[in-house]
Protein backbone atom coordinates (compact mmCIF):
# COMPACT_ATOMS: atom_id res chain seq x y z
CA UNK A 1 0.00 0.00 0.00
CA UNK A 2 1.39 3.49 -0.99
CA UNK A 3 0.92 5.50 2.77
CA UNK A 4 0.19 8.50 0.52
CA UNK A 5 -1.75 8.21 -2.25
CA UNK A 6 -5.32 8.29 -1.56
CA UNK A 7 -7.64 6.01 -3.69
CA UNK A 8 -11.50 5.81 -3.80
CA UNK A 9 -14.40 3.31 -4.30
CA UNK A 10 -18.17 3.70 -4.42
CA UNK A 11 -19.90 0.86 -2.90
CA UNK A 12 -23.55 0.30 -2.60
CA UNK A 13 -25.51 -1.35 0.74
CA UNK A 14 -28.52 -2.50 0.30
CA UNK A 15 -30.41 -3.73 3.35
CA UNK A 16 -33.62 -3.43 4.87
CA UNK A 17 -34.64 -0.42 5.33
CA UNK A 18 -32.42 1.64 3.49
CA UNK A 19 -29.76 2.05 0.45
CA UNK A 20 -26.57 4.10 0.97
CA UNK A 21 -23.99 4.81 -1.20
CA UNK A 22 -20.45 4.98 0.31
CA UNK A 23 -17.38 6.97 -0.84
CA UNK A 24 -14.78 4.93 0.96
CA UNK A 25 -11.10 5.52 0.63
CA UNK A 26 -8.33 3.51 0.92
CA UNK A 27 -7.82 4.14 4.63
CA UNK A 28 -11.13 3.21 5.46
CA UNK A 29 -12.61 6.72 5.88
CA UNK A 30 -15.89 7.46 4.43
CA UNK A 31 -15.82 10.23 2.38
CA UNK A 32 -19.64 10.44 1.83
CA UNK A 33 -22.84 9.15 1.79
CA UNK A 34 -26.10 9.02 0.21
CA UNK A 35 -28.82 7.43 1.45
CA UNK A 36 -32.43 6.39 0.30
CA UNK A 37 -34.95 4.78 3.00
CA UNK A 38 -37.14 2.14 2.08
CA UNK A 39 -40.84 3.29 2.20
CA UNK A 40 -41.96 0.73 2.82
CA UNK A 41 -39.32 -1.54 3.25
CA UNK A 42 -41.40 -4.41 1.73
CA UNK A 43 -45.11 -4.86 1.31
CA UNK A 44 -47.58 -7.66 1.91
CA UNK A 45 -49.87 -8.76 -0.50
CA UNK A 46 -51.00 -11.45 1.96
CA UNK A 47 -50.72 -12.35 5.50
CA UNK A 48 -46.77 -13.57 6.16
CA UNK A 49 -45.80 -12.68 2.37
CA UNK A 50 -42.93 -9.23 2.46
CA UNK A 51 -42.05 -8.21 -1.20
CA UNK A 52 -40.63 -5.33 -2.91
CA UNK A 53 -40.18 -4.71 -6.84
CA UNK A 54 -36.96 -5.30 -7.80
CA UNK A 55 -36.77 -1.97 -9.71
CA UNK A 56 -37.51 -0.10 -6.04
CA UNK A 57 -33.66 -1.48 -5.17
CA UNK A 58 -32.28 0.08 -8.32
CA UNK A 59 -34.05 3.39 -8.10
CA UNK A 60 -33.02 3.90 -4.15
CA UNK A 61 -29.29 2.99 -5.27
CA UNK A 62 -29.62 5.43 -7.87
CA UNK A 63 -30.80 8.40 -5.97
CA UNK A 64 -28.17 7.50 -3.57
CA UNK A 65 -25.76 7.81 -6.12
CA UNK A 66 -26.87 11.01 -7.36
CA UNK A 67 -27.32 12.37 -3.76
CA UNK A 68 -24.07 11.91 -2.72
CA UNK A 69 -22.84 12.92 -6.25
CA UNK A 70 -24.33 16.67 -5.54
CA UNK A 71 -22.68 16.58 -2.14
CA UNK A 72 -19.31 15.88 -1.79
CA UNK A 73 -16.33 17.99 -3.11
CA UNK A 74 -15.18 18.80 -6.59
CA UNK A 75 -13.45 16.52 -8.06
CA UNK A 76 -13.47 13.63 -5.14
CA UNK A 77 -16.28 11.74 -7.62
CA UNK A 78 -14.02 11.65 -10.68
CA UNK A 79 -11.64 9.46 -9.04
CA UNK A 80 -13.65 6.65 -8.08
CA UNK A 81 -11.76 3.44 -9.39
CA UNK A 82 -14.16 0.82 -9.00
CA UNK A 83 -17.80 -0.23 -7.67
CA UNK A 84 -18.54 -2.86 -5.13
CA UNK A 85 -22.32 -4.19 -3.92
CA UNK A 86 -23.10 -5.46 -0.73
CA UNK A 87 -26.79 -6.59 0.01
CA UNK A 88 -29.32 -8.42 2.20
CA UNK A 89 -29.33 -11.94 2.11
CA UNK A 90 -32.00 -14.87 0.69
CA UNK A 91 -33.64 -11.81 -1.22
CA UNK A 92 -34.59 -13.37 -4.95
CA UNK A 93 -35.43 -12.37 -8.13
CA UNK A 94 -36.91 -14.11 -11.22
CA UNK A 95 -36.00 -12.49 -14.76
CA UNK A 96 -36.45 -12.96 -18.51
CA UNK A 97 -34.46 -13.28 -21.23
CA UNK A 98 -33.77 -9.32 -21.06
CA UNK A 99 -33.40 -9.02 -17.58
CA UNK A 100 -36.99 -7.58 -16.52
CA UNK A 101 -38.34 -8.63 -13.17
CA UNK A 102 -41.43 -11.40 -13.86
CA UNK A 103 -42.59 -10.89 -10.41
CA UNK A 104 -41.77 -8.67 -7.20
CA UNK A 105 -38.64 -9.42 -5.08
CA UNK A 106 -39.54 -12.04 -2.48
CA UNK A 107 -37.44 -10.53 0.37
CA UNK A 108 -35.81 -12.52 3.25
CA UNK A 109 -38.46 -11.71 5.82
CA UNK A 110 -41.17 -13.38 3.59
CA UNK A 111 -42.87 -16.44 5.77
CA UNK A 112 -44.67 -18.19 2.99
CA UNK A 113 -43.97 -22.13 2.71
CA UNK A 114 -44.48 -24.79 -0.19
CA UNK A 115 -46.48 -27.42 0.27
CA UNK A 116 -45.16 -30.86 0.74
CA UNK A 117 -41.13 -31.90 1.47
CA UNK A 118 -38.05 -32.97 -1.32
CA UNK A 119 -37.93 -35.37 -3.60
CA UNK A 120 -35.52 -37.94 -1.38
CA UNK A 121 -34.53 -41.24 -2.86
CA UNK A 122 -35.59 -43.77 -0.42
CA UNK A 123 -31.32 -44.17 0.88
CA UNK A 124 -30.70 -40.49 1.30
CA UNK A 125 -34.23 -40.50 3.26
CA UNK A 126 -32.72 -43.07 5.43
CA UNK A 127 -29.51 -41.10 5.86
CA UNK A 128 -31.36 -37.96 6.50
CA UNK A 129 -33.58 -39.88 8.78
CA UNK A 130 -30.81 -41.61 10.73
CA UNK A 131 -29.10 -38.25 11.58
CA UNK A 132 -32.40 -36.41 12.66
CA UNK A 133 -32.13 -34.09 9.74
CA UNK A 134 -35.16 -35.43 7.41
CA UNK A 135 -37.44 -32.92 9.38
CA UNK A 136 -34.67 -30.00 9.04
CA UNK A 137 -34.49 -31.08 5.30
CA UNK A 138 -38.53 -30.74 4.79
CA UNK A 139 -38.86 -27.43 6.85
CA UNK A 140 -36.19 -26.08 4.33
CA UNK A 141 -37.69 -27.04 1.57
CA UNK A 142 -41.40 -25.79 2.69
CA UNK A 143 -39.06 -22.02 3.16
CA UNK A 144 -37.65 -21.68 0.09
CA UNK A 145 -39.17 -19.35 -2.03
CA UNK A 146 -37.76 -21.20 -5.73
CA UNK A 147 -40.22 -24.02 -4.49
CA UNK A 148 -43.20 -22.02 -4.15
CA UNK A 149 -43.06 -20.38 -7.02
CA UNK A 150 -42.59 -23.57 -9.09
CA UNK A 151 -45.72 -24.38 -7.03
CA UNK A 152 -47.70 -21.42 -7.09
CA UNK A 153 -46.63 -19.52 -9.90
CA UNK A 154 -45.35 -22.40 -12.49
CA UNK A 155 -46.23 -19.82 -15.78
CA UNK A 156 -43.73 -17.28 -13.70
CA UNK A 157 -41.55 -20.38 -13.16
CA UNK A 158 -41.24 -21.65 -17.03
CA UNK A 159 -40.49 -18.00 -17.93
CA UNK A 160 -37.62 -17.46 -15.36
CA UNK A 161 -34.45 -17.33 -17.77
CA UNK A 162 -32.89 -16.00 -14.26
CA UNK A 163 -33.39 -17.02 -10.50
CA UNK A 164 -31.29 -14.03 -9.09
CA UNK A 165 -30.30 -12.89 -5.44
CA UNK A 166 -30.80 -9.23 -5.21
CA UNK A 167 -26.89 -8.52 -5.64
CA UNK A 168 -26.95 -10.32 -8.74
CA UNK A 169 -29.71 -8.13 -10.03
CA UNK A 170 -28.29 -5.17 -9.12
CA UNK A 171 -25.31 -6.11 -10.77
CA UNK A 172 -27.10 -7.12 -13.61
CA UNK A 173 -28.28 -3.31 -13.83
CA UNK A 174 -25.16 -1.59 -13.73
CA UNK A 175 -23.18 -3.88 -16.11
CA UNK A 176 -25.56 -5.42 -18.12
CA UNK A 177 -24.13 -9.20 -16.37
CA UNK A 178 -25.83 -11.74 -14.51
CA UNK A 179 -23.43 -12.62 -12.35
CA UNK A 180 -22.59 -12.24 -8.57
CA UNK A 181 -19.80 -12.67 -6.21
CA UNK A 182 -19.36 -16.32 -4.19
CA UNK A 183 -19.47 -14.45 -0.76
CA UNK A 184 -23.27 -13.54 -1.79
CA UNK A 185 -24.52 -16.99 -2.22
CA UNK A 186 -26.65 -16.95 1.14
CA UNK A 187 -30.19 -18.46 0.40
CA UNK A 188 -32.48 -21.46 0.09
CA UNK A 189 -30.54 -22.07 -3.23
CA UNK A 190 -28.28 -25.43 -4.66
CA UNK A 191 -25.44 -23.90 -3.16
CA UNK A 192 -22.21 -25.66 -1.83
CA UNK A 193 -20.35 -23.78 0.12
CA UNK A 194 -17.19 -25.83 -0.80
CA UNK A 195 -16.53 -25.09 -4.23
CA UNK A 196 -18.05 -21.53 -3.36
CA UNK A 197 -20.35 -21.92 -6.30
CA UNK A 198 -23.57 -24.06 -7.85
CA UNK A 199 -23.90 -27.73 -6.60
CA UNK A 200 -23.53 -30.62 -9.08
CA UNK A 201 -26.91 -31.95 -10.33
CA UNK A 202 -27.13 -35.36 -8.16
CA UNK A 203 -25.51 -33.57 -4.76
CA UNK A 204 -27.23 -35.49 -1.99
CA UNK A 205 -29.28 -32.39 -0.75
CA UNK A 206 -30.08 -30.96 -4.29
CA UNK A 207 -33.77 -31.92 -4.00
CA UNK A 208 -34.30 -29.97 -1.23
CA UNK A 209 -33.66 -26.56 -3.22
CA UNK A 210 -33.85 -28.14 -7.11
CA UNK A 211 -32.99 -24.81 -9.23
CA UNK A 212 -32.23 -25.52 -12.84
CA UNK A 213 -28.63 -25.04 -13.68
CA UNK A 214 -29.34 -23.01 -16.38
CA UNK A 215 -31.23 -20.34 -14.27
CA UNK A 216 -28.24 -20.01 -11.98
CA UNK A 217 -26.03 -17.30 -12.86
CA UNK A 218 -22.01 -16.81 -13.37
CA UNK A 219 -20.26 -16.69 -9.45
CA UNK A 220 -17.22 -14.84 -9.09
CA UNK A 221 -14.79 -14.52 -6.52
CA UNK A 222 -14.27 -11.21 -4.14
CA UNK A 223 -11.98 -8.80 -5.96
CA UNK A 224 -12.68 -10.09 -9.12
CA UNK A 225 -14.63 -7.89 -12.08
CA UNK A 226 -18.30 -9.00 -12.34
CA UNK A 227 -18.47 -6.01 -15.08
CA UNK A 228 -18.31 -2.77 -15.64
CA UNK A 229 -21.14 0.33 -15.46
CA UNK A 230 -23.10 0.65 -18.41
CA UNK A 231 -23.76 3.63 -20.65
CA UNK A 232 -27.64 3.46 -18.77
CA UNK A 233 -26.51 3.02 -15.80
CA UNK A 234 -23.92 5.92 -16.01
CA UNK A 235 -26.92 7.70 -16.74
CA UNK A 236 -28.70 6.83 -13.76
CA UNK A 237 -26.36 6.79 -11.45
CA UNK A 238 -23.89 9.55 -12.37
CA UNK A 239 -20.92 7.13 -12.68
CA UNK A 240 -18.09 7.05 -15.03
CA UNK A 241 -19.22 4.43 -17.90
CA UNK A 242 -16.52 1.49 -18.11
CA UNK A 243 -16.24 1.63 -14.27
CA UNK A 244 -15.13 -1.89 -13.01
CA UNK A 245 -17.73 -3.57 -10.17
CA UNK A 246 -15.78 -5.90 -8.02
CA UNK A 247 -17.37 -8.83 -6.45
CA UNK A 248 -17.26 -8.55 -2.67
CA UNK A 249 -19.94 -10.55 -0.56
CA UNK A 250 -23.64 -10.74 1.69
CA UNK A 251 -23.99 -7.96 4.13
CA UNK A 252 -23.12 -10.12 6.82
CA UNK A 253 -20.08 -10.98 5.49
CA UNK A 254 -18.48 -8.13 4.39
CA UNK A 255 -19.70 -6.67 8.03
CA UNK A 256 -17.22 -9.39 9.24
CA UNK A 257 -14.29 -8.03 7.51
CA UNK A 258 -15.43 -4.40 8.09
CA UNK A 259 -15.23 -5.06 11.86
CA UNK A 260 -11.70 -6.38 11.35
CA UNK A 261 -12.11 -10.12 12.31
CA UNK A 262 -9.59 -11.63 10.33
CA UNK A 263 -8.41 -13.95 12.53
CA UNK A 264 -10.63 -16.96 14.19
CA UNK A 265 -10.05 -15.32 17.34
CA UNK A 266 -12.14 -12.93 16.83
CA UNK A 267 -16.10 -13.11 17.20
CA UNK A 268 -18.43 -11.01 14.98
CA UNK A 269 -21.35 -10.53 16.68
CA UNK A 270 -24.23 -8.74 14.82
CA UNK A 271 -26.59 -7.05 17.05
CA UNK A 272 -30.08 -6.57 14.04
CA UNK A 273 -33.35 -7.83 12.86
CA UNK A 274 -31.53 -10.90 13.09
CA UNK A 275 -28.99 -11.46 15.85
CA UNK A 276 -25.81 -13.33 14.93
CA UNK A 277 -22.51 -15.01 16.13
CA UNK A 278 -20.17 -15.92 13.34
CA UNK A 279 -16.24 -15.54 12.44
CA UNK A 280 -13.68 -16.08 9.52
CA UNK A 281 -12.41 -19.75 9.63
CA UNK A 282 -9.59 -21.01 6.78
CA UNK A 283 -10.91 -24.59 6.50
CA UNK A 284 -14.64 -25.92 5.90
CA UNK A 285 -16.88 -25.97 9.56
CA UNK A 286 -20.25 -26.79 9.80
CA UNK A 287 -21.86 -24.39 12.53
CA UNK A 288 -23.90 -27.16 13.58
CA UNK A 289 -24.07 -30.68 11.89
CA UNK A 290 -24.89 -30.87 8.25
CA UNK A 291 -25.73 -26.90 8.31
CA UNK A 292 -22.83 -25.27 5.94
CA UNK A 293 -21.00 -22.39 6.58
CA UNK A 294 -21.66 -19.25 4.84
CA UNK A 295 -18.85 -18.69 2.15
CA UNK A 296 -16.14 -15.66 3.42
CA UNK A 297 -15.51 -12.79 1.64
CA UNK A 298 -11.22 -13.99 1.64
CA UNK A 299 -11.35 -16.83 -0.61
CA UNK A 300 -11.35 -19.99 0.19
CA UNK A 301 -12.18 -19.13 3.85
CA UNK A 302 -16.09 -19.74 5.59
CA UNK A 303 -18.16 -18.08 7.95
CA UNK A 304 -19.97 -20.38 10.35
CA UNK A 305 -22.87 -18.49 11.66
CA UNK A 306 -25.13 -19.00 14.37
CA UNK A 307 -28.63 -16.86 13.68
CA UNK A 308 -31.27 -15.67 16.20
CA UNK A 309 -34.28 -15.23 13.99
CA UNK A 310 -35.70 -12.55 15.49
CA UNK A 311 -32.71 -11.00 17.29
CA UNK A 312 -33.62 -7.12 17.61
CA UNK A 313 -36.30 -7.07 15.78
CA UNK A 314 -37.64 -7.92 19.59
CA UNK A 315 -36.64 -4.30 20.17
CA UNK A 316 -39.06 -3.06 18.02
CA UNK A 317 -41.89 -5.78 18.73
CA UNK A 318 -40.87 -4.33 22.98
CA UNK A 319 -41.37 -0.65 21.37
CA UNK A 320 -44.13 -0.78 19.46
CA UNK A 321 -46.19 -3.41 22.75
CA UNK A 322 -44.78 -1.76 25.82
CA UNK A 323 -43.45 1.54 25.26
CA UNK A 324 -45.62 3.93 24.22
CA UNK A 325 -44.56 6.23 26.84
CA UNK A 326 -40.77 6.53 25.95
CA UNK A 327 -42.19 6.73 22.09
CA UNK A 328 -44.16 9.94 22.71
CA UNK A 329 -41.79 11.26 25.16
CA UNK A 330 -38.57 10.78 21.71
CA UNK A 331 -40.65 12.77 19.58
CA UNK A 332 -40.59 15.77 22.00
CA UNK A 333 -36.79 15.34 22.87
CA UNK A 334 -36.00 14.56 19.40
CA UNK A 335 -34.27 10.93 20.21
CA UNK A 336 -34.53 7.47 19.67
CA UNK A 337 -37.28 5.54 22.17
CA UNK A 338 -34.31 3.32 22.02
CA UNK A 339 -31.97 5.79 23.36
CA UNK A 340 -34.47 6.76 26.38
CA UNK A 341 -34.55 2.75 27.08
CA UNK A 342 -31.19 1.73 27.31
CA UNK A 343 -30.54 4.86 29.70
CA UNK A 344 -32.65 3.00 31.94
CA UNK A 345 -30.88 -0.82 31.74
CA UNK A 346 -28.54 0.36 34.08
CA UNK A 347 -31.89 0.75 36.89
CA UNK A 348 -32.01 -3.23 36.38
CA UNK A 349 -29.39 -5.13 37.87
CA UNK A 350 -27.38 -8.16 36.21
CA UNK A 351 -29.66 -10.86 35.29
CA UNK A 352 -33.12 -8.74 35.76
CA UNK A 353 -33.74 -10.16 39.50
CA UNK A 354 -34.74 -13.95 38.00
CA UNK A 355 -36.23 -12.50 34.77
CA UNK A 356 -35.13 -15.16 32.02
CA UNK A 357 -36.05 -14.54 28.60
CA UNK A 358 -35.57 -17.19 25.59
CA UNK A 359 -35.75 -15.23 22.03
CA UNK A 360 -36.93 -17.83 20.40
CA UNK A 361 -39.92 -16.09 18.66
CA UNK A 362 -39.20 -17.88 15.19
CA UNK A 363 -37.70 -21.74 14.81
CA UNK A 364 -34.56 -22.47 13.31
CA UNK A 365 -33.44 -25.05 11.44
CA UNK A 366 -32.14 -27.15 14.35
CA UNK A 367 -35.37 -26.41 16.55
CA UNK A 368 -38.11 -26.64 13.93
CA UNK A 369 -40.94 -26.38 16.95
CA UNK A 370 -39.19 -23.92 19.16
CA UNK A 371 -41.26 -20.54 20.77
CA UNK A 372 -40.26 -18.02 22.51
CA UNK A 373 -40.66 -17.92 26.56
CA UNK A 374 -40.27 -15.75 30.12
CA UNK A 375 -39.45 -17.48 32.93
CA UNK A 376 -39.32 -16.02 36.44
CA UNK A 377 -42.02 -13.41 36.87
CA UNK A 378 -42.36 -12.05 40.63
CA UNK A 379 -44.71 -8.77 41.58
CA UNK A 380 -40.87 -6.64 41.70
CA UNK A 381 -40.70 -7.04 37.43
CA UNK A 382 -41.44 -3.95 35.77
CA UNK A 383 -41.35 -3.24 31.65
CA UNK A 384 -37.63 -2.28 32.18
CA UNK A 385 -36.72 -5.63 33.83
CA UNK A 386 -38.66 -7.10 30.36
CA UNK A 387 -36.53 -4.98 27.87
CA UNK A 388 -33.50 -5.73 30.09
CA UNK A 389 -34.07 -9.47 30.11
CA UNK A 390 -34.79 -9.63 25.85
CA UNK A 391 -31.59 -7.44 25.49
CA UNK A 392 -29.99 -10.54 28.08
CA UNK A 393 -32.17 -13.34 26.58
CA UNK A 394 -30.63 -12.38 22.85
CA UNK A 395 -27.37 -12.58 24.30
CA UNK A 396 -27.98 -15.88 26.32
CA UNK A 397 -29.05 -17.31 23.49
CA UNK A 398 -25.74 -16.20 21.46
CA UNK A 399 -23.55 -17.40 24.20
CA UNK A 400 -25.38 -20.78 23.00
CA UNK A 401 -24.28 -20.29 19.73
CA UNK A 402 -20.39 -19.01 20.69
CA UNK A 403 -19.92 -22.42 22.96
CA UNK A 404 -20.76 -24.53 20.03
CA UNK A 405 -18.73 -22.59 17.85
CA UNK A 406 -15.78 -23.07 20.00
CA UNK A 407 -16.62 -26.80 20.87
CA UNK A 408 -16.97 -27.30 16.75
CA UNK A 409 -13.80 -25.60 15.98
CA UNK A 410 -11.53 -26.75 18.87
CA UNK A 411 -10.43 -22.93 20.13
CA UNK A 412 -11.41 -20.06 22.25
CA UNK A 413 -12.85 -16.75 21.32
CA UNK A 414 -10.61 -14.00 22.64
CA UNK A 415 -12.33 -11.22 21.79
CA UNK A 416 -15.85 -9.35 20.58
CA UNK A 417 -16.39 -6.77 17.41
CA UNK A 418 -19.91 -5.98 17.75
CA UNK A 419 -21.51 -4.51 14.63
CA UNK A 420 -25.72 -4.06 14.19
CA UNK A 421 -28.10 -0.98 15.73
CA UNK A 422 -27.99 -2.41 18.96
CA UNK A 423 -23.77 -1.44 19.28
CA UNK A 424 -24.78 1.67 18.93
CA UNK A 425 -25.54 1.52 22.70
CA UNK A 426 -22.84 1.83 25.37
CA UNK A 427 -24.98 0.49 27.51
CA UNK A 428 -25.71 -2.79 25.58
CA UNK A 429 -21.93 -3.30 24.96
CA UNK A 430 -21.49 -3.07 27.98
CA UNK A 431 -23.87 -5.77 29.57
CA UNK A 432 -22.10 -8.05 26.57
CA UNK A 433 -18.64 -7.13 27.61
CA UNK A 434 -20.60 -8.49 31.09
CA UNK A 435 -22.31 -11.41 29.80
CA UNK A 436 -19.69 -12.91 27.12
CA UNK A 437 -16.71 -12.36 30.25
CA UNK A 438 -14.27 -11.22 27.39
CA UNK A 439 -13.76 -7.65 25.55
CA UNK A 440 -16.51 -6.16 23.08
CA UNK A 441 -14.73 -3.69 20.61
CA UNK A 442 -16.38 -1.31 18.46
CA UNK A 443 -15.01 0.59 15.70
CA UNK A 444 -15.17 3.88 14.33
CA UNK A 445 -18.07 3.74 12.18
CA UNK A 446 -21.64 2.04 12.21
CA UNK A 447 -20.74 1.27 8.37
CA UNK A 448 -18.98 -1.62 8.68
CA UNK A 449 -20.97 -3.69 5.65
CA UNK A 450 -19.61 -0.96 3.42
CA UNK A 451 -16.27 -0.87 4.89
CA UNK A 452 -16.12 -4.77 4.70
CA UNK A 453 -17.07 -4.80 0.59
CA UNK A 454 -14.82 -1.79 0.10
CA UNK A 455 -12.25 -3.75 1.57
CA UNK A 456 -12.74 -6.26 -1.36
CA UNK A 457 -12.84 -3.72 -4.03
CA UNK A 458 -9.55 -2.39 -3.00
CA UNK A 459 -7.74 -6.30 -2.61
CA UNK A 460 -9.39 -6.48 -6.22
CA UNK A 461 -7.32 -3.46 -7.16
CA UNK A 462 -4.09 -4.29 -5.62
CA UNK A 463 -3.91 -1.87 -3.39
CA UNK A 464 -3.55 -4.80 -0.57
CA UNK A 465 -2.08 -7.67 -0.66
CA UNK A 466 -4.58 -9.56 1.66
CA UNK A 467 -7.53 -8.91 3.23
CA UNK A 468 -5.40 -8.89 6.61
CA UNK A 469 -3.53 -6.17 5.32
CA UNK A 470 -6.27 -4.55 3.89
CA UNK A 471 -8.13 -4.39 7.60
CA UNK A 472 -4.51 -3.32 9.54
CA UNK A 473 -5.22 0.02 6.77
CA UNK A 474 -9.12 0.31 6.83
CA UNK A 475 -10.40 -0.82 10.09
CA UNK A 476 -10.16 1.89 13.33
CA UNK A 477 -11.43 0.40 16.63
CA UNK A 478 -12.71 3.36 18.46
CA UNK A 479 -14.40 1.44 21.63
CA UNK A 480 -13.28 -1.42 24.48
CA UNK A 481 -15.57 -2.43 26.83
CA UNK A 482 -13.96 -4.21 29.29
CA UNK A 483 -16.03 -7.05 30.99
CA UNK A 484 -16.67 -6.65 35.01
CA UNK A 485 -16.03 -10.22 36.09
CA UNK A 486 -18.34 -10.32 39.19
CA UNK A 487 -21.17 -9.58 37.03
CA UNK A 488 -20.06 -12.06 34.54
CA UNK A 489 -20.16 -14.21 37.17
CA UNK A 490 -23.88 -14.16 37.92
CA UNK A 491 -24.46 -14.48 34.19
CA UNK A 492 -21.79 -17.60 34.05
CA UNK A 493 -23.97 -19.04 36.99
CA UNK A 494 -27.57 -17.89 35.33
CA UNK A 495 -26.41 -19.31 31.83
CA UNK A 496 -25.30 -22.70 33.05
CA UNK A 497 -28.01 -23.47 35.56
CA UNK A 498 -30.85 -21.93 34.33
CA UNK A 499 -31.35 -20.40 30.49
CA UNK A 500 -29.43 -23.62 29.13
CA UNK A 501 -32.24 -25.34 30.25
CA UNK A 502 -34.82 -23.73 29.52
CA UNK A 503 -35.18 -25.29 25.72
CA UNK A 504 -34.87 -29.12 26.90
CA UNK A 505 -37.23 -28.47 29.98
CA UNK A 506 -39.98 -26.77 27.52
CA UNK A 507 -39.55 -28.77 24.48
CA UNK A 508 -42.23 -31.43 25.00
CA UNK A 509 -44.53 -28.49 25.27
CA UNK A 510 -43.39 -26.88 22.40
CA UNK A 511 -44.15 -30.20 20.63
CA UNK A 512 -47.25 -30.49 21.72
CA UNK A 513 -48.26 -26.96 20.69
CA UNK A 514 -46.76 -27.02 17.06
CA UNK A 515 -48.99 -30.65 16.92
CA UNK A 516 -51.97 -28.39 18.26
CA UNK A 517 -52.11 -25.78 16.06
CA UNK A 518 -50.36 -27.23 12.93
CA UNK A 519 -53.23 -30.05 12.50
CA UNK A 520 -53.26 -31.01 8.93
CA UNK A 521 -56.82 -30.31 8.04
Amino acid sequence: MNEDRERIVLTFDVGTQSSRALLINNRGKILGKGQQKHEPPYVSREPDWAEQDAEFYYAHICQSARELKKAVEEGVWERIEAVSITTIRDTVVCVDKEGVPLRPAIVWLDKRKADGGPRLSQVTRMMFKAVGMEETAKLQYKKAHCNWIMQKEPEIWEKTYQYLLLSGYLTYKLTGNMADAAAALVGRLPIDSQSRGWQRKGALTRPVFDVEPEKLCEVKESGEVLGHITAQAAEDTGLKEGLPVLASGSDKACEILGLGCTSKEKAAIGLGTTATITFNIERYLEPERFIPPYPSVIPGWYNPEIEIYRGYWLISWFKKEFAEKEVEQAKRLGVSAEELLNRRLKEIPAGCDGLLFQPYFTPNVTMPVAKGSIIGFSDQHTRIHLYRAIIEGINFALMDGMRLLEKRSGHVFEEIRLGGGGSQSDEICQITADMFGIPVKRTDTYEATGIGSAMAAFVGLGEFQDYEEAQKAMVHLKDVFEPDMEQHQIYHELYRDVFQNIYGKLAPLYEKLHEIYHREK
